[in-house]
């Protein structure tokens, strides 16, 4: 009989369940006390690496003086304050504001609403087409789970919000044309730079670029839901900077905590301040219970540090190099049919003989976690952490998988 615990993305019939209980570094253990190598940084999210003390020393200060207080009208607290400046700091966004959500789910929900918002304060209530892209993926909350280009997570939940359409992932020419044929009605072009849950497929050369662009054309906002991307996983802090294109609205969650608390935001550029802020009176009728959670934000501070004192953008950018350098040798021996990705996330893609699940519970039973997506892709985020000899033994166990 299943347990008391309706897991996430899981047959709700399930039974049994691995339990993890503790980790160290790019190691964890269940409760057997087998050891693994966490290829996937969890969910994409754990930049520093599992059960560090500094980070559970800087938690457990801020909650020895107060664990949070709402930061609703007239609060705040100092870790929000320094949080949202720093990240403020390292965005190339500028003259940017940080607005503090719990999840990448509430970041992305947020997003879309303060782009529908600033259209209407510029005097266009008209614009509330928001534009995604096939293979999106955008959270579970109404907002997100509607501009998903996902079909099957949509599957279910009845009608989801209007104006909120999809474009074919890679074709440039499908976003002109849309945009052409409704440019007075547009809010904004939401797109992952690089899109991650669905198997992580890095944007076509120029692709980005030109979305700016014909966001720029047709007066709409340009979002990057950079929750995977964002804090590290492809050698800058954003991958706004490693694309060199620069949105109007940016969404984050994971690295920005490496998981450590429940955090997410939304970086919020200049154009669109200057729409919630034209008016002094104005005020901003959205938030969240835990928007600036003080104890959420000490680790985002703290977290922040360790990846700056530690210069893990510069290691996770060497570590990215040899896993990619050891699966594209499994491919180009004929194990994998190939191997796409950026920086220190990739996936591999499997042949039609293969099974994702198959693949991914052998690697698992060989002490690595790695992720199956569908039934034809492996994906790999290893921790910023994660040593040459971790990696090499990454690869090592797929390639035995495979073989």
């Amino acid at each position: 009989m299943p347990g008391a615990f309706l897991h996430p993305f899981a047959r709700p019939t399930r039974e049994r369940f691995p339990s993890i209980t503790h980790g160290r570094g790019s190691l964890v253990w269940d409760h057997t006390g087998h050891e693994m190598i966490d290829a996937m940084a969890s969910l994409w999210y754990c930049q520093v690496g599992h059960g560090r003390g500094d980070m559970a020393d800087a938690i457990a200060a801020q909650i020895r003086q107060i664990a949070s207080y709402s930061c609703f009208d007239p609060f705040t607290n100092a870790p929000a304050d320094a949080l949202a400046e720093k990240i403020v700091s390292l965005t190339p966004m500028p003259e940017a504001r940080v607005f503090f959500t719990g999840s990448g789910s509430e970041a992305i929900d947020s997003a879309m609403k303060l782009a529908r918002l600033a259209q209407a304060l510029d005097g266009n209530p008209e614009r509330r087409l928001i534009i995604s892209r096939e293979r999106g993926y955008h959270g579970t909350n109404y907002g997100g789970t509607s501009a998903q280009g996902l079909p099957l997570n949509k599957v279910g939940y009845g009608t989801l919000l209007d104006d909120v359409v999809q474009v074919p992932a890679d074709d440039i020419e499908a976003l002109s044309r849309l945009m052409a044929e409704r440019s007075g009605e547009i809010a904004a072009v939401l797109t992952e730079p690089l899109q991650g849950a669905a198997g992580v497929f890095p944007p076509p050369d120029g692709y980005l670029a030109d979305a700016r662009r014909l966001c720029d054309q047709h007066g709409a906002l340009l979002i990057f839901d950079e929750v995977i991307t964002g804090f590290g996983r492809l050698g800058t802090w954003f991958a706004a900077e490693h694309y060199g294109v620069t949105p109007d609205l940016t969404t984050f969650a994971k690295g920005v905590t490496s998981g450590y608390q429940p955090l997410g935001g939304v970086i919020v550029g200049r154009q669109v301040r200057d729409a919630l802020e034209a008016d002094r009176d104005f005020i901003l009728r959205h938030g969240y219970t835990y928007s600036g959670h003080a104890a959420a934000c000490a680790a985002g501070l703290k977290n922040i540090e360790i990846i700056e004192q530690q210069k893990l953008l510069r290691a996770g950018q060497g570590m990215g190099y040899r896993l990619h350098r050891g699966l594209r040798a499994i491919a180009e021996d004929g194990g994998v049919d190939h191997v796409r990705g950026e920086g220190a996330v990739f996936a591999v893609g499997l042949r039609a003989d293969q099974d994702a699940m198959q693949i991914r519970d052998a690697m698992i039973e060989a002490g690595v976690i790695a992720r199956a997506i569908g039934t034809n892709t492996i994906t790999y985020c290893p921790p910023l952490v994660t040593t040459d000899e971790q990696v090499d033994r990454i690869v090592d166990v797929l390639a035995t998988t495979v073989s």
